[in-house]
């Protein structure tokens, strides 16, 4: 790290459970068992390449304060080629529902709808796409389907999960993907 001002995780570990890691077979939801939660990870130094390469938002982007800080807001947000998730602890599934979040994830909704992205919840291995009028509580999506959304002019009006191989070149795809 560079400037005293920038980020750091400190007392942050929720990403280690809440992501999965694939070096180390670890599903999401679950701590990793080099964890300790609140203190860091036991194999820092040698620790896996996707962890190594992992920045939350949090960190990342100054736009999201403080109360954002996944340790305690309960979730942690990253981006993806279609848009934003929002991962929630599977002990607070809710978390993403209370203020000021909620109004900041409708928001964010609000700004994918018109600019093609989307915004997924993910609690575990279950996702819920948002938009500024709906939620799409979609299930479980496993790493070979995809999230087709049904538009009306940029309008998001229905949301269904098909396999990848069902998918043809006119389809309009949300690319939300599993991470389990």
């Amino acid at each position: 790290m560079g400037t005293s001002d920038e980020r750091q995780c400190g007392d942050c570990t929720l990403c280690c459970k809440v992501m999965a890691i694939e070096a180390l077979a670890k599903p999401v939801g679950r701590w990793c068992t080099h964890c300790k939660p609140g203190r860091g990870c036991a194999i820092y130094a040698g620790r896996p390449a996707e962890c190594e390469a992992f920045t939350c938002l949090w960190l990342a982007d100054g736009l999201l304060d403080q109360r954002w800080k996944p340790s305690r807001s309960k979730l942690v947000v990253t981006t993806s080629e279609d848009g934003v998730e929002i991962r929630c602890d599977p002990g607070s599934p809710n978390a993403w529902r209370r203020e000021p979040y909620a109004a900041e994830i409708r928001a964010w909704a609000e700004e994918g709808e018109r600019n093609d992205m989307t915004v997924v919840v993910i609690i575990g291995q279950r996702m819920i796409l948002v938009t500024p009028e709906h939620e799409f509580d979609l299930g479980i999506i496993g790493p070979d389907e995809r999230i087709v959304r049904e538009l009306d002019g940029t309008k998001v009006v229905g949301a269904t999960v098909v396999r990848a191989t069902e998918l043809d070149a006119t389809s309009d795809v949300g690319g939300a993907r599993s991470t389990g």
